[in-house]
């Protein structure tokens, strides 16, 4: 495969170009991202494999997008701003990266000729409650429709997933700060709860819903919850905790798949997959959220992932 991965400098990119390598699963690598410095930390970090290629790029940028993905079967699209109260103050540049960026994407790939493209979407575009959500759900939509422009000259997917642990800008290194510092970690609500999941799991669900995909789905995985009361205790216990509330566009509980979602959708083993061709095996559908899981894990498991 030769595959191009936009963001990719970022969290999950390096991950999954680890993968890449170490399995042999791609001849050429190309990162499009706009951190120069991070892109020379991830050259000396995979020892200048010669597989891999860095071009500083904009999503915002089709004419560069376009030049990049000359020659590239795949694309993985993980770039966005995805933090949420940044997202809130500065709505407009989100809207362009998260959106305009999106489009561009799934021009550029047309038009050079690539074969499959997956977009990454979260938990957050659901239902949304903030701009980030509200910007990813167009991504999602202008990803899917870009099917409908291609007439099978590429198929457009997506992986949409919750929380990643120690992923960049997640809450787990902010906990650990804070407890080296011997500092109170800061509970917005002691009943709020999210879907985790680990780099590698979400690397693995890119890849194999690559293998999966024909166009169209959104592809879902099956994910445990966590307390954030429970993960600051397994972080740290001694410091303790302090409520701050939630913050403007945060929620109490995250939702992966509404119940008019799953109307429609397949259900597997590790994944739920909307907009499939197929008829729905789901007898009851319901809404998938953090809360109503049913699958938490304990402090031991907590533990385990960091």
């Amino acid at each position: 495969m030769k595959i191009l991965i936009t963001g990719g400098s970022g969290s999950w990119a390096q991950a999954c170009v680890k993968r890449l390598l170490d399995d042999k699963l791609a001849d050429r690598i190309v990162i499009y991202s706009r951190g120069e410095h991070l892109q020379e930390d991830m050259a000396r970090r995979f020892n200048y494999d010669d597989r891999l290629r860095f071009v500083i790029g904009d999503v915002r940028d089709r004419d560069r997008l376009e030049m990049a993905m000359y020659g590239i079967d795949t694309v993985f699209h993980a770039a966005a701003l995805k933090i949420v109260p940044t997202a809130e103050y500065n709505p407009y540049e989100c809207v362009q990266t998260n959106i305009g960026g999106a489009e561009n994407v799934a021009r550029a790939s047309l038009s050079a000729g690539v074969q499959r493209v997956i977009a990454l979407s979260t938990d957050k575009s659901v239902s949304p409650l903030n701009l980030y959500g509200a910007t990813k759900l167009a991504a999602e939509k202008i990803f899917v429709a870009a099917n409908n422009m291609s007439a099978g000259r590429c198929s457009y997917s997506v992986c949409r997933y919750g929380n990643v642990v120690n992923s960049r800008g997640s809450v787990v290194p902010l906990f650990k700060r804070l407890a080296n510092a011997g500092e109170h970690l800061p509970i917005t609500d002691p009943q709020m709860t999210r879907f985790w999941m680990t780099l590698d799991q979400a690397v693995d669900l890119v890849l194999s819903s690559l293998e999966m995909m024909k166009g169209r789905e959104i592809f879902i995985p099956k994910i445990p919850s966590v307390r954030i009361v429970d993960l600051a205790a397994a972080i740290s216990p001694e410091c303790g905790t302090k409520i701050i509330g939630i913050r403007p566009g945060e929620k109490l509980h995250e939702v992966l798949m509404t119940q008019e979602e799953a109307r429609g959708a397949l259900e597997a083993w590790d994944r739920f997959i909307v907009n499939s061709d197929g008829v729905s095996n789901i007898k009851e559908p319901r809404t998938y959220s953090s809360d109503s899981n049913g699958d938490y894990l304990s402090l031991e498991e907590i533990k385990r992932y960091l």
